[in-house]
């Protein structure tokens, strides 16, 4: 049978959402009813706008909620989350020295223009999050981290030269897609220089889901939540059974 679903608000399935957006109009009550009409429109049922605001100038803001008719049949959706086997940080030092027989190297870094580093750093760092240890304080990781606003070429480079086993690629800032081009062009060009076949490759990111990185031709996609063992020991056992 399937396992559909629908959003819930008050009551299981009753299919109550709220949304957020912006206008390109002065507020007014004009502007309530021309945000009401949008929920109209997208096939929303008894919609109601709860908050509308000025946001700059000639914008307005608005919070709005409503009822969809649409559900989800979740058994259509393969498992989106890495498959790794949860490890502690000797279990995975132990696994590298047993299977691989030296350091793993890494280099992480945010890519392109983005200047956010709290996600890699945490990752990295060999304090860690949430008292999980980064890969600088293991001892079979070698760890390089680039930091921020680094260029696709000059991180292909740095790994062709370094031969990085694995590429721990940052994104936050996802305007316009910047961020789904900045991957891309990654892949593309370590595809274009022959060595992405054996550079385990890494996407993270608040927004960055296992099944997206899977579409742009990633090994793996870390979101939010992920602890450095995480990252650590999926790279471990990857690598451990290329070996």
């Amino acid at each position: 049978m399937a396992d559909v679903i629908r959003p819930y608000g008050d009551t299981r399935d009753d299919g109550k959402v709220q949304l957020s957006f912006t206008l390109p109009m002065e507020w007014s009550e004009r502007a309530d009813e021309a945000a009401r009409r949008l929920g109209v429109a997208m096939g929303l049922r008894d919609v109601h706008v709860v908050e509308g605001r000025p946001a700059a100038n000639g914008f307005s803001f608005f919070i709005m909620y409503g009822v969809t008719a649409q559900a989800i049949d979740i058994d259509d959706i393969a498992p989106a989350s890495v498959q790794a086997q949860k490890m502690s940080m000797e279990e995975i030092d132990s696994l590298i020295k047993e299977r691989i027989g030296r350091k793993v190297k890494v280099a992480g870094a945010c890519i392109g223009t983005d200047a956010h580093t709290v996600g890699i750093d945490a990752i990295l760092n060999m304090k860690g999050y949430k008292g999980d240890y980064g890969l600088e304080r293991y001892a079979m990781f070698e760890v390089f981290n680039l930091g921020s606003q680094v260029a696709v070429e000059k991180l292909m480079r740095f790994a062709k030269e370094r031969e990085i086993d694995a590429l721990l690629v940052s994104q936050v800032v996802t305007q316009k897609q910047s961020d789904v081009k900045n991957f891309t062009a990654l892949s593309d060009l370590l595809e274009a220089e022959g060595i992405r076949d054996r550079v385990l490759l890494v996407a993270g990111g608040p927004r960055v889901t296992n099944l997206l990185a899977a579409e742009l031709g990633y090994d793996a996609g870390f979101g939010r939540g992920t602890l450095p063992s995480d990252v650590a020991a999926f790279i471990a056992q990857r690598l451990a059974r290329r070996a």
